[in-house]
């Protein structure tokens, strides 16, 4: 697993575990005891650095290569998931993937970006970085769960949206806009939650939704700290500067009103333990899913459109 610069002291400590793993399975020494200290200890640093992040480096975790994706989500909390592709327009874009399936017993519609494992996924679904027909398609599937009455569940994670020519050719600010009137309109219980990175207007997208639930070391912002730094600073090497300045935490999110709710992420980042993660975010989704589940069509768009006109207040108070 892939170590971040500020978990060198960690890193270390875990080799040393793995050296001694090696030399137990030979049978000839037993450090049982050792390995018990070293992962004491291991587990005591992480806990010390992950309680004190900075913004910065909250935006490593986020990133992280080996936090769960979509599509892990998917295969962890939903059954008899049955994809749907196209948005009956142009074309594909696995970007951003959808579907069918029962969340705890409740049929639903799911969707969200996808950003790959290895290279060739990335590639396959260009890094989570949606085109116009992956937002079209989000609508496509967001109109079918309200035609149907079916509960949304997106997750949300995605630098932002593709910025290239072809994108912009095919109305990419007209399609992520429309996208954002649809969550707004469709009368079902609709919840979201960033599980890595939100960026800009192609996580709002498909993030506009009753309950906003965010990861504890997931970020959420409109630009990324490095293209903030490029424009307010004119250096990229100011990074560190923007994300303390962009308030993109978990934590700063919830007391300023934008999320609803922290979902717990294990000692160490969702990176360390995926299966618990996923566990966390569906009970999470599953609490913030109940109460919306017995509201009628026009009580959910009018707290929903509420809340987002509501924004930005609780932060001036």
């Amino acid at each position: 697993m892939q170590s971040l610069d500020f978990e060198k002291s960690v890193a270390e400590l875990e080799t040393k575990i793995e050296e001694l793993r090696h030399l137990s399975d030979g049978g000839h020494v037993n450090i049982g005891s050792e390995i018990s200290k070293l992962q004491d200890k291991v587990d005591k640093q992480l806990r010390s650095l992950y309680d004190k992040l900075s913004p910065e480096q909250k935006v490593q975790v986020a990133r992280h290569a080996d936090r769960p994706h979509c599509l892990d989500y998917i295969r962890g909390l939903i059954e008899e998931f049955t994809p749907l592709a196209g948005d009956r327009l142009f074309g594909e874009d696995l970007a951003i993937v959808g579907g069918l399936g029962r969340f705890r017993g409740q049929s639903c519609i799911i969707l969200g970006q996808e950003r790959g494992f290895d290279t060739d996924s990335r590639i396959k679904h260009n890094f989570g970085m949606a085109k116009p027909e992956g937002y079209r398609k989000a609508q496509r599937l967001m109109n079918m769960a309200d035609h149907f009455g079916l509960p949304i569940i997106t997750l949300v994670d995605t630098a932002g949206a593709f910025p290239g020519v072809d994108a912009e050719a095919r109305g990419q600010a007209e399609a992520i806009a429309h996208s954002i009137e649809t969550c707004l309109r469709v009368g079902v219980p609709f919840v979201s939650c960033v599980i890595g990175e939100g960026g800009s207007g192609g996580a709002i997208a498909i993030a506009a939704s009753n309950a906003v639930l965010m990861l504890e070391h997931a970020i959420y912002s409109v630009i990324s700290p490095e293209g903030c730094a490029s424009i307010l600073w004119r250096n990229a090497a100011n990074a560190a500067d923007a994300a303390e300045a962009l308030r993109l935490t978990a934590q700063d999110l919830l007391k300023l009103g934008i999320i609803d709710e922290i979902v717990p992420e294990p000692v160490g980042g969702a990176h360390r333990d995926q299966k618990k993660t996923i566990e966390s975010a569906g009970d999470a989704i599953e609490k913030a899913l109940s109460p919306l589940m017995s509201l009628d069509r026009k009580a959910l768009v009018a707290e929903r459109r509420k809340k987002f006109l509501d924004m930005g207040k609780k932060g001036l108070e």
